[in-house]
């Protein structure tokens, strides 16, 4: 009997099918992060921006999500000059972007438990190439000039006529958003299979995946229930005080920064940084006011410093203790019982030492503005009062003046203090789980 003569394929189905997978991880991954930064942004006013801004100012916002910087320039003329930068994650976006793309990543492997190395890396690797791309292409589009008006029609006259018209403009650093871009995508596909159980390992990488997994997966859990608190103290906020657009956008744009640097806190950890000026930015009254020190000198912001300015912040501390030694009892409930002790602790205290690195990286901020006259900077006074007088209190140029915010953690007291956390609570945890399984099996039995 003859056979039938199979039909000549016009390409690899297989390769095909990988790339396409590869793009809708990178689709879906800037479509979420595209849509809750444009929902911030609204609720923060910058649909109100001049000339068309605010798509480039959103590509500019993604930008800084995935750990690039975005550089202000302008001036006007040969009398005034822009020097700006701004180099802080928000976090809301970024996490959104995370969970986003890592679940879409995983989607065509959910049905397997193993999956060959050489298939992950090709994987790995289409998706990098288009992620890569849409950085380029996201670059290219976070770019933008604004004329600042200056005040009533007679003073922009003669601002006009004397130069001193400012076109204020920003750009995002190609170099940092681009390497530092496809390393934020290396680093959640990392942390997805170190996370997730759903995801697929190379046969020589399961017997690994018991010693990583359920640390790893319960210091996930503490990141979120921070989240889940620092959500509902958001809209309790925006009902109680009714500036709930502000609240929201806040919540859109930064909340992880603010929650995490919480947990950091709980633990002992300290950042310092200076605040001076006012940008604008989503910081707290009691962080903002611990971080205004005199001038030329740094602040401290820990426990103490943060208490002086609101007592309620010493329930950062139970707080944390409490998390994780839940999140350390999940975690040994979730291990084998061959696990010891001393495993239990060890594996816990790295997962929490790795997770208080992550949020101090995450966490630091720097944000610098100064527009100068002449070589004279705008300040909080002198020529800066002078001119609005002259200009009008309202006038942008006045507005903008001076200022800086900056916030570095202090990482090398942290990480043994986050070991020590996690020492702690790791070997409490195991010892709960340990006893509530022998009080199980002697029911039982």
């Amino acid at each position: 009997m003859r056979q039938p003569v199979p039909e000549r394929q016009t390409g690899p189905p297989g390769a095909v099918r990988g790339w396409l997978d590869a793009l809708a991880v990178v689709l879906a991954g800037f479509a979420a992060m595209a849509a809750v930064g444009a929902l911030g942004l609204w609720l923060a006013g910058a649909d109100d921006l001049p000339g068309g801004g605010f798509p480039a100012v959103l590509a500019a916002l993604l930008a800084l999500a995935v750990g690039g910087s975005v550089q202000l320039d302008g001036g006007a003329g040969d009398f005034a000059s822009l020097g700006a930068g701004i180099s802080a994650m928000p976090l809301s976006v970024s996490v959104v972007g995370a969970v986003v793309t890592a679940e879409v990543f995983l989607r065509p492997l959910r049905h397997r438990a193993v999956a060959g190395g050489g298939e992950l890396l090709g994987r790995i690797a289409r998706t990098a190439v288009l992620w890569l791309l849409a950085l380029v292409l996201l670059t290219l589009g976070a770019k933008h000039s604004f004329t600042v008006q200056l005040g009533p029609d007679l003073v922009q006259s003669i601002g006009g006529a004397l130069g001193l018209t400012p076109d204020v403009g920003f750009h995002a650093d190609a170099p940092s958003t681009i390497g530092i871009g496809l390393a934020w995508l290396l680093l959640v596909l990392a942390a997805t299979f170190a996370v997730s159980r759903r995801a697929p390992l190379p046969p020589a990488l399961l017997r690994h995946q018991l010693a990583v997994r359920p640390a790893a997966f319960a210091i996930w859990l503490v990141m979120l229930a921070y989240l889940a608190v620092g959500a509902a103290t958001g809209v309790v906020t925006a009902i109680v005080h009714g500036n709930a657009r502000q609240t929201l956008a806040v919540v859109l744009l930064a909340l992880p920064d603010l929650v995490w640097l919480a947990f950091g806190l709980g633990l002992g950890a300290s950042w310092h940084g200076r605040l001076s000026g006012g940008l604008g930015l989503p910081v707290p009254k009691p962080l903002s006011d611990a971080l205004r020190a005199p001038e030329g000198q740094q602040a401290t912001v820990d426990l103490g410093t943060l208490a002086d300015q609101d007592a309620r912040a010493w329930w950062l501390l139970p707080l944390a203790a409490v998390l994780l030694l839940a999140a350390a009892f999940l975690a040994a409930h979730r291990s084998p019982r061959t696990v010891r002790l001393w495993q239990h602790a060890v594996r816990f205290a790295l997962a929490t030492t790795v997770a208080v690195l992550l949020i101090g990286l995450w966490t630091r901020m720097d944000a610098q503005y100064g527009l100068s006259v002449l070589g004279v900077g705008l300040g909080q006074g002198g020529l800066g009062d002078l001119l609005g007088t002259v200009l009008g209190d309202t006038s942008p140029l006045t507005t903008l003046g001076t200022g800086t915010l900056t916030l570095r953690p202090a990482l090398w007291p942290a990480l043994p203090l986050a070991a020590a956390w996690g020492l702690l609570t790791g070997t409490l945890g195991a010892l709960l789980a340990s006893h509530l399984r022998h009080r199980g099996e002697a029911s039982g039995g």
